[in-house]
């Protein structure tokens, strides 16, 4: 008879390698639709290598730097609402544990057990740490794997760029004639990926993130380039 193994992760540390897998391709994904964007509106107005090439920097670089930005904020803002919410709990532990005691109880019961059980899990819990034991049952936070703004950052800066540096350097390897054609296929053979992808993570089907991509992607694209031909046009 087959016995059960442990080796899966828990359900906790799966989600949140989830998220930042989730995170990364639509990090990627931002990168690859809005330079793309750009070089291909700059490639409506001229031919010119390094225009296109300084172009098609300026706009990873802006991107990367601005995505890793926001999500430092918003993480680290995460990280202090998840901070103060332990000081709290730290200190209604402290000044009425028996109140506490209660809380978890119910809490617990709530999550099926029975009011004898309850007590005692909630008991046995508090005996070993009554404040992780709140952090997770009651906050939904784990004291020892409390999100980093740095790390989230840095992944976001390295999954933009690597998503920017597809059609930046398909606008600029390929001959002048092939240029474009070669960055609209790319890109968009990527969008299909991307968007499978973050289907695939998400549990969900893919022909519709795939179909939201691709028409997205196309749409950005085509906009920037009539408006740098009409630019390029008229000699702006």
């Amino acid at each position: 008879m087959t016995q059960p193994t442990h080796d899966e992760a828990h359900a906790g540390a799966l989600g949140q390698r989830l998220n930042w897998l989730r995170a990364a391709v639509l990090g990627a994904n931002d990168g690859i639709v809005s330079t793309a964007g750009l070089v291909v509106g700059v490639a409506g107005a001229t031919d010119d290598r390094t225009a296109l090439l300084t172009a098609g920097l300026a706009g990873l670089l802006a991107g990367s730097m601005s995505m890793a930005a926001g999500e430092y904020v918003s993480v680290s803002t995460q990280r202090d609402s998840e901070m103060a919410a332990l000081a709290l709990e730290r200190r209604e532990l402290r000044e009425q544990p028996e109140a506490e005691l209660d809380e978890l109880t119910e809490l617990l019961q709530q999550r099926g057990m029975s009011r004898e059980v309850a007590r005692e899990a909630a008991e046995q819990l508090t005996e070993r740490d009554a404040l992780r034991a709140h952090a997770r049952v009651e906050l939904g936070i784990d004291p020892d794997e409390l999100t980093n703004p740095w790390h989230a950052a840095w992944a976001s800066f390295l999954s933009f760029t690597v998503g920017a540096l597809l059609p930046l350097l398909a606008i600029v390897l390929p001959p002048p004639d092939w240029r474009l054609g070669v960055t609209v296929v790319s890109v968009l053979a990527a969008l299909a990926l991307t968007g499978w992808s973050s289907a695939r993570l998400g549990a969900a089907k893919p022909r519709p993130a795939i179909l939201r991509n691709v028409v997205g992607g196309a749409l950005a694209m085509g906009v920037t380039y009539a408006a740098g031909a009409l630019l390029g046009a008229v000699g702006a």
